[in-house]
This record gives structure tokens, C-alpha cells and sequence, in this order.
């Protein structure tokens, strides 16, 4: 903790020129943290940063870490917005996962942020988990519907390789659900949301209506953003870097540990413009592409574009038009957005958008 101090004073200068506009304390666990160290945190960060009137400040909670004086000590501080890694409300889910808390200490957690203040909190859900069907999962839906979040991140377990899981899974030990079952629980997922009135914004992710996260969707939009912390990624004036893994040379200095710098071209601009943006269901702005580029999208990526136009994968609207966003429609400025189709093939369509 005292390396990270150092860093959010050493980096200071580097944004002198910047407001910032949402915070996000995430990454492992970082509720375990003491009551007092996010109050030094917070104290280091308002007097070396410009913060926004508004801005957005969202810290993740494990389930069990957290208790009512530490949240009292969140909303002191300004935090406004809690990340809730929920996961399961299935008790023998949550071991497979490896998670040490029940649906108890979850539900314990959320009652004691409410009773703090809290009125914007997301929960994590995750899908396709060893062991999990059909019935299960909507019933852990259902649970975390019943209790009327502002956001809800829905996104299916991935078996990463070098993790047990995958271990597992080559060895044949790992039970996971048909691709018929998965392809099931993401369509009930919308399904139920929809009808419970939260709609899709993000590929991911599916809020009350006001009550996206800001913060995630400025990785999709381009938005710069600092990284500080062990292993934290940044983009910062078309540069994308990040700090080193290792814990003791941080330790050692945490202001010497960039690595991975990689000046972004032109055309990578475009790219991650394109297969970033398409990410959210109201797509990239066909106007703010032309004025950042100076370019039209047609002229970068027009065989492309109506390829997938034909396939039935992208379409043309206005921001709100979209059967996602409750029926609200908009005259605005044109955008280039993923289909329903095109939202269930969408690493397929957004990898025809890299140019090298």
C-alpha cells in the first residue's frame, strides 16, 4: 500500500491537464483492505487529481469482507457505486468456484450497503459454470432480480489456461454445460432482464435505465485512463502500457515499472475504435469516427461493413434504437451497431474490423 501511495503521488503530473471522471478500485479483493487505508487512498487521490463534480467511484466488494463501518467509511470517502462479485446464489456453484462466501453473507453484504446509503450497486453473475443447468442458474437470476440492483454484469465462465480449471478440464474432471444449455442461459438472461426493465448496453452488462457504468464504458469508447497498482493497464494520449507483475519490484519502486508501451497507430486507433465500440449495443458513432479520423467509416471499412450488413450481423440505427433500450427511440447522429444475430457472433464480426 505504501508503493501505491507513491504511485498516485508520482503519476500526479502526468495528468495536470486531465479531469477524472470515474474511479474504479477493482482487481482481487479490495475490501479486504483496512478502513484506513482507503481513507489514505482517497485523501492522496482528491488532492493530487481533479475529480469531477459527478464522478463516478466504484470499489469491488467480496461477499464477507466488508462490514456497515467500513462501508460507512466507502460513502465517506465518495465512493457511490458498489461492485458486488456475487457470482452464484447456488451454494455447491459457489464451491466449485472456489468461493469462500455463501448466499447469506452475500445477501448480508447487500442489506448493510442499502442500510449505508448505497443506492447504485451492481452484482456479478456468471453462467456456465461445471455442474450448473438450466433451472439453476434462472434461480440465481431470479434471486438477484428480487432484489432490484442498478446493474447486473451477466457473463459466462471462461477456462482460462494455467488455471486449475483448465487443468481440470483437460483431464476430463471439468463438467461443463453443452453448448445448447449455454447458449439457453444467455437468452434467458436477457429474456428475464428485459422484462424486469433493465436493458443490454454492453455486450456483458445490463443496468436500470440511468444507470450504466461509466467507468466500463469508456474501455469501450476510447476513453483515456490511468492504471496504478501492480499489473495495472493504462491508456494515456494514444499509448497503451502497463505496470509490471512482480510484487517486490514494485515494492522496490513503483514509479519504474512500465512495460508493454506500445505507441498506437492510426489504423490501430480505428480498429480498437471499431472492435471496442461494437461492444455496446448502440455501436460507434459513424459522426465521431469522421471527426476523430477525419475519414469516413465507409471508406476505412465499407466492404465490411456491408458484408455483415447482408449477413444479418450489423445495422445502421440511431442510438436508442435498439430492442434493447426499452423501445426508446431517438433522431440523433447514426450509428453502426451489432445486430441481435450479430451480438451472438460478435468476436467473429469485430475481428473482420483489424486492418494489419
Amino acid at each position: 500500500m505504501e508503493a501505491l501511495f507513491l504511485e498516485i503521488r508520482g503519476r500526479a503530473a502526468e495528468c495536470k491537464d486531465y479531469q477524472v471522471c470515474s474511479i474504479f478500485i477493482g482487481g482481487g479483493t479490495p475490501s479486504i483492505l483496512s478502513g484506513e487505508q482507503i481513507e489514505r487512498m482517497f485523501t492522496l487521490i482528491r488532492e493530487n487529481y481533479a475529480l469531477t463534480a459527478d464522478a463516478e467511484i466504484t470499489i469491488e466488494v467480496n461477499p464477507g469482507t466488508v462490514d456497515a463501518e467500513k462501508l460507512h467509511i466507502y460513502r465517506d470517502v465518495g465512493v457511490n457505486r458498489l461492485s458486488i462479485g456475487l457470482q452464484s446464489a447456488n451454494e455447491k456453484e459457489l464451491r466449485t468456484l472456489g468461493r469462500i462466501h455463501t448466499w447469506q453473507q452475500f445477501l448480508d453484504t447487500y442489506e448493510l450497503a442499502r442500510a449505508a446509503g448505497f443506492d447504485n450497486l451492481n452484482v456479478d453473475l456468471m453462467s456456465a459454470l461445471p455442474g450448473q443447468t438450466v433451472v439453476s442458474y434462472l434461480e440465481s437470476l431470479q434471486q438477484v432480480l428480487a432484489l432490484r440492483p442498478e446493474h447486473i454484469s451477466a457473463y459466462s465462465l471462461i477456462v482460462e489456461e494455467g488455471t486449475p480449471f483448465h487443468t481440470a478440464y483437460e483431464q476430463g474432471q471439468l463438467e461443463l454445460p453443452d453448448e445448447d444449455t449455454e447458449r439457453k442461459m444467455y437468452r434467458d438472461t436477457e429474456k428475464y432482464l428485459l422484462e424486469q426493465g433493465y436493458y443490454r448496453y454492453e455486450i456483458s452488462n445490463y443496468a436500470l435505465p440511468g444507470r450504466e457504468c461509466r467507468h466500463n464504458a469508456g474501455y469501450w469508447t476510447g476513453r483515456e485512463y490511468l492504471g496504478l497498482g501492480l499489473g495495472a493497464a493504462s491508456l494515456m494520449r494514444e499509448v497503451r502500457f502497463q505496470n509490471g507483475a512482480d510484487i517486490q519490484r514494485y515494492i522496490k519502486n513503483p514509479l519504474e515499472q512500465r512495460e508493454g508501451v506500445q505507441q498506437l497507430s492510426v489504423a490501430e486507433q480505428m480498429e480498437e475504435t471499431m472492435y471496442l465500440g461494437l461492444r455496446m449495443t448502440k455501436g460507434v458513432s459513424v459522426e465521431a469516427f469522421e471527426q476523430r479520423y477525419g475519414v469516413s467509416m465507409e471508406k476505412i471499412y465499407g466492404p465490411v461493413i456491408q458484408k455483415n450488413i447482408k449477413d444479418g450481423l450489423l445495422r445502421y440505427g440511431t442510438e436508442y434504437e435498439s430492442e434493447d433500450a426499452m423501445g426508446q427511440k431517438s433522431a440523433g447522429t447514426p450509428y453502426l451497431a451489432l445486430t441481435k444475430l450479430g451480438l451472438d457472433l460478435s468476436n467473429y464480426v469485430m475481428a473482420q474490423f483489424l486492418l494489419g
